[in-house]
């Protein structure tokens, strides 16, 4: 349409300067209308003849017309040109949006025999943003039917997968009361290699039957993701804070993240590339332990919240309920939504967290245990409690009813072995001294 407006204009304007040009010319002749000559002028050229006078007229009132159409071309050129702006969405809103459409994460549920199964699987579908972005994928194992009814409840919902080997694990005679762990950790190798080989995703997050969402769930693992691609210093994201219990957190301060040395698990983030360098030397048991040794670590991070994410509700497993009744039923799980996506999150990268949260620690006050358990409130400031060895940290922990147990030689939620918790409203760290060079492995 533009080409073709683009032609008449210029044909009109090519005949309006023709016949413009041949008017000048006749106008500009002896003679060539009528008016007074002079007596110079040659008998034969006084009077031009009709049709050439005619010619010249019917050649102005042309030049109106064409003028009167070339106006009215242009009009209806800009008319048609505003209705284009109005009816066609502006290009570079359509490739900002296509650019922001957020990855696929699927949340991988390892399940077994629990039919309470239910309360995770509720959860999770309540709060997820996009069925399309986080698919929810179920592994069960052990056969059992009434779980497996359960799950199969949900029908398009979530997908159900069943771990094949349902078989007892050859275990050496002094870990035969361990059988459980060992099946635990064949389920984990054979899931995660559903996920990332046979479905072929790039990122996974990893939750257990016996575990409830908080609402922000997807929304912090949806934003921490990108850290985990661009910062090789940190190899997950857990939504768990060991240390999580209502007293020892600031739930007033649902948005703080950290980073920790200790794996914390129980809803966690990795990337297909951790789990390319993980699936070969996967254990044959007690997987959560063997992610915290050093040779496995190798010096990375993972970042965990200040209020947890997850809870747990399952106290029945193999594990006898051993921290539940003393730790785990205590946790507190978050209850307001945090706008992750929304916020920088550029503070966790490895130099610009060290030299903030460093800083931070090593400048606040040192004080005894009696004096902390003296003076309380926030309007005190940030105080940082020292431990000089394993057996002081244990003492320490144990009276602020932290978890005392260390994997490795890292306490729970410690980064450079530093603790960050609250205690009767005050921000406290418990720290080793600031020339501390790295864990003993002999602590645990």
């Amino acid at each position: 349409m533009l080409k073709k407006t683009s032609l008449a204009l210029g044909g009109a304007a090519l005949f309006l300067a023709w016949n413009g040009l041949l008017l000048l010319f006749l106008w500009s002749r002896p003679g060539a209308l009528p008016g007074p000559q002079s007596p110079q002028q040659a008998p034969g050229s006084r009077l031009l003849p009709a049709q050439l006078l005619q010619l010249a007229q019917d050649a102005e009132a042309e030049l109106r017309l064409q003028r009167e159409l070339l106006l009215q071309i242009q009009k209806f050129s800009q008319q048609q040109q505003q209705q284009r702006r109005q009816k066609t969405p502006k290009p570079p809103q359509i490739a900002a949006s296509a650019e922001a459409e957020p990855p696929v994460i699927p949340v991988l549920v390892l399940a077994c025999d629990r039919s309470s199964v239910r309360r995770c699987l509720d959860k999770l579908l309540r709060y997820r943003p996009s069925a399309r972005r986080f698919p929810v994928i179920v592994s069960q194992d052990c056969g059992h039917a009434e779980t497996a009814r359960v799950i199969a409840s949900y029908g398009q919902a979530v997908a159900h997968i069943r771990q094949p080997d349902l078989s007892d694990v050859a275990v050496p005679p002094e870990h035969r009361k361990f059988q459980g762990y060992y099946k635990i950790s064949r389920h984990y190798r054979w899931a995660l290699g559903q996920v990332f080989r046979t479905f072929r995703y790039r990122a996974a997050i990893v939750v257990e039957d016996d575990l409830e969402v908080a609402p922000d769930f997807f929304e912090y693992f949806q934003a921490v993701l990108p850290l985990l691609q661009r910062d090789p210093s940190l190899w997950c994201a857990s939504a768990w804070n060991d240390n999580g219990k209502e007293a020892l957190v600031d739930a007033g301060r649902a948005e703080l993240l950290y980073r920790t040395d200790f794996f914390p698990g129980l809803g966690w983030l990795l990337l297909a590339e951790l789990w390319d360098e993980l699936e070969p030397k996967w254990p044959a048991a007690f997987w959560d332990d063997w992610m915290r040794q050093p040779e496995q670590r190798r010096g990375r991070s993972c970042v965990r919240p200040e209020v947890s994410r997850t809870m747990t509700f399952g106290r029945k497993g193999v594990s006898h309920g051993q921290f539940f009744d003393q730790y785990l039923k205590f946790i507190k799980l978050n209850d307001r939504f945090v706008p992750f996506t929304q916020m920088d999150l550029s503070y966790l990268k490895k130099d610009e967290y060290e030299r903030f949260f460093l800083q931070q620690v090593y400048s606040a006050p040192e004080v005894k245990l009696e004096e902390l358990q003296k003076e309380a409130g926030k309007d005190l400031g940030a105080v940082r409690l020292q431990y000089r060895g394993r057996d002081s940290f244990k003492a320490l922990a144990k009276a602020l009813g932290l978890m005392d147990d260390l994997k490795s030689g890292v306490p729970r939620a410690g980064y450079r072995g530093i603790v960050s918790f609250v205690c009767r409203g005050r921000r406290v760290f418990l720290a080793p001294p600031s020339d501390w060079t790295g864990y003993d492995p002999s602590w645990s």
